[in-house]
């Protein structure tokens, strides 16, 4: 039973047949105390909670009844009903315990799909047998899912794959944080191939080369002379995404400005194309993903909290590569696995020492960093069998005094090539993996910067 509370008859009434269509036996009350007597004597499967049951419209008795809920039956998911006006008080209630909200007035459809969604990440919340021995937990989990090309045993790793597991099937907004380099693009797309959108378009937008004067074109589209430079229409990545899976990447990137327009989509599922002032319906996953701690930024105002909690129903943090190193040797193992096939080169192994060497290295740079290393001593080595000193001859080679901020190098310690990548190691330092603003800090474009990426074999996100 989906349990309604809501002071106005009409929403009442009107919810209660919405639900009745689609299968979901309801009741309806009026007010918190009908509602906590009838959660006393039955629980319900899900609870649909308007804000406001007074003249206050503050929604201050909508929050004080969410924690008496919360306190009475905590798991019992509930989606907060609200208007546009109050979204910061919809905040509050996620921040109370709430899995969702939806704004007044909403669409049907959505309606439907948030409350599928919010009852299947409830259901499929199980838990799992983590006594039995890592490989077998993988063989067992690659039994059930499609996990190709993530490579691990480790627990945490192996905890994330459950996490993939659980919720793919639902339609959650998943948030994929960790390090550059982790494989977060991996992680969403086993998140779509695992999912009943599986056959539908899975695409990939960095939010972190878009800027906000191009925003509106890029992910919704224009129309012909919606603008001086529309020579032609442009169909937006959230159109080309309709019906499968949008992965919003470098998410923490986002300018304010944007980050506005994006809620407003997320929120609504509906868009419109420059030019066109006809209002799109879509019916889309969307998973992000950020190297940034976006709760810090929420915190500093640089990034909105109310769309924080609109992609954040499931969050997934990717271990960084140390945190795991005893995966680092199947890791290697599946790289040289793969380069045999590239090169032809059929005999082509690691040997134990080296694997042991390569498992007490920082790789700041992660599995990216990893892979770069295992291929630059595949081609140089020319050697069969991968030794030590085969990958410590091909890592970065740096120098034995790292200069200050302002200090240059003693001449004879470094060449141009050196410094330049120095250089750019620090600034994807200080900018924390922002690869624009990277660009814009040494005077380069984003093209130029990425090919000095590949020319230093200097791992990042893309």
């Amino acid at each position: 039973m989906v349990l309604i509370i809501d002071d106005d008859l009409a929403i009442r009434t009107s919810l209660r047949l919405l639900l009745k269509q689609a299968g979901y036996p309801a009741q309806a009350v009026a007010g918190p105390a009908e509602a906590l007597a009838v959660v006393r004597d039955t629980l319900p499967r899900l609870m649909l909670m308007d804000m406001n049951y007074s003249l206050d419209t503050t929604g201050a008795d909508g929050l004080a009844l969410l924690r008496q809920m919360k306190a009475l039956a905590p798991q019992v998911p509930v989606i907060l009903i609200t208007g546009w006006g109050s979204i910061s008080l919809a905040v509050e209630g996620m921040k109370a315990g709430a899995a969702e909200f939806i704004t007044k007035p909403w669409h049907n459809d959505a309606l439907l799909q948030t409350i599928r969604t919010v009852l299947a990440v409830q259901e499929n919340t199980t838990d799992t047998d983590l006594t039995e021995a890592p490989a077998r937990q993988r063989r067992q989990l690659d039994q059930q899912f499609a996990f190709r090309d993530i490579i691990g045993q480790d627990a945490q790793l192996l905890h994330v794959l459950r996490q993939v597991g659980q919720v793919a099937a639902t339609d959650a907004a998943v948030l994929i944080e960790g390090e550059s380099g982790t494989g977060k693009e991996l992680i969403a797309e086993a998140i779509h191939r695992n999912s009943q959108r599986k056959n539908q378009a899975f695409v990939k937008v960095n939010l972190g080369g878009i800027s906000s004067s191009l925003f509106e074109s890029e992910m919704f589209g224009h129309r012909r002379g919606a603008f001086t430079d529309a020579k032609t229409d442009r169909v937006g990545r959230f159109e080309l995404a309709n019906g499968g899976t949008i992965f919003l990447d470098e998410i923490g990137e986002l300018e304010l400005a944007s980050q506005v327009k994006l809620l407003r989509v997320l929120q609504d599922r509906t868009y419109e194309v420059l030019g066109d002032s006809k209002p799109r319906r879509l019916d889309i996953r969307v998973i992000a993903a950020t190297n940034r701690n976006l709760a810090e930024m929420v915190q500093q105002g640089r990034f909105r909290e109310d769309l924080f909690y609109r992609i954040n129903l499931i969050s997934v943090r990717l271990p960084a590569l140390r945190e795991r190193a005893a995966d680092i040797p199947l890791l290697t193992q599946h790289f040289v696995d793969k380069l045999r096939a590239t090169y032809q080169r059929p005999a082509l192994k690691v040997s134990t020492r080296a694997l042991h060497w390569l498992r007490e290295q920082a790789l700041p740079g992660n599995i990216r960093e990893l892979k770069n290393l295992v291929e630059r001593a595949v081609l140089v080595s020319g050697k069969e069998e991968l030794g030590p000193e085969d990958f410590q001859a091909n890592a970065q080679r740096l120098p034995a005094h790292q200069p200050q901020p302002g200090e240059l190098p003693t001449p004879g310690t470094m060449t141009l090539d050196e410094l330049e990548a120095q250089m750019i190691r620090q600034s994807l330092v200080h900018y924390e993996g922002n690869v624009s603003r990277v660009a814009k800090a040494l005077g380069l474009s984003r093209g130029a910067l990425y090919r000095r990426f590949e020319k230093h074999g200097i791992p990042y996100d893309e």
